[in-house]
């Protein structure tokens, strides 16, 4: 499906990019560079000639350019996108995880048995009380309850939980902000 072309005559991903765009030039990226993240985020299914033909670009050097922001690491996958109410996961919580001890290697340990649970879906270390925020999905409240005491209160150095429930998601998107990229000119 074709996009439509604002009045500014810009695709929405070149209107995106240049508006908005803080001061200072991010390095290696243009306007279609960082038209081409635009709207991939939007859709990654688009093949390469509706890609090139929402940012402007003919197809043989827009495909170019995918390789290269996917080999500089500024694509680092493409994945779908499931809605974790169909496959029965209506629990997303939020759990603070203080640390028993707080040096390098019962850190690294700590983040290595997080790392290996499937259950957590993101996992950060923060800075106030507390030392990881952990994103968790489960079926149901008893099953987070069993999985908390059977496995998360067993990690190693846990010395103690707070969690928090989702009781609605707002926004769930996993788009990045792009509109502080200013482009380079080429």
């Amino acid at each position: 499906m074709p996009s439509k072309i604002p009045k500014s005559g810009k695709t929405p991903a070149l209107a995106e990019v240049t508006s908005g765009a803080a001061e200072a030039p991010h390095e290696g990226l243009d306007r279609y560079d960082v038209a081409i993240l635009v709207e991939l985020q939007q859709d990654a299914r688009l093949s390469n000639a509706e890609l090139a033909a929402r940012i402007g670009l003919s197809p043989t050097p827009c495909w170019r350019r995918v390789k290269w922001l996917e080999e500089q690491g500024y694509i680092k996958g493409y994945r779908a996108e499931i809605d974790r109410h169909r496959i029965g996961l209506g629990v997303l919580a939020f759990v603070r995880v203080d640390a028993e001890r707080n040096n390098a290697t019962a850190t690294r340990e700590l983040e290595d048995a997080i790392r290996a649970l499937p259950e957590v879906i993101s996992c950060h270390y923060i800075s106030g009380s507390g030392t990881f925020e952990l994103q968790v999905m489960a079926t149901d409240l008893d099953a987070y309850s069993r999985w908390a005491m059977d496995t998360l209160f067993k990690l190693p150095n846990v010395k103690d939980l707070h969690t928090s429930f989702s009781l609605g998601e707002v926004k769930a998107s996993r788009a990045l902000p792009l509109g502080h990229l200013k482009p380079r000119s080429r």
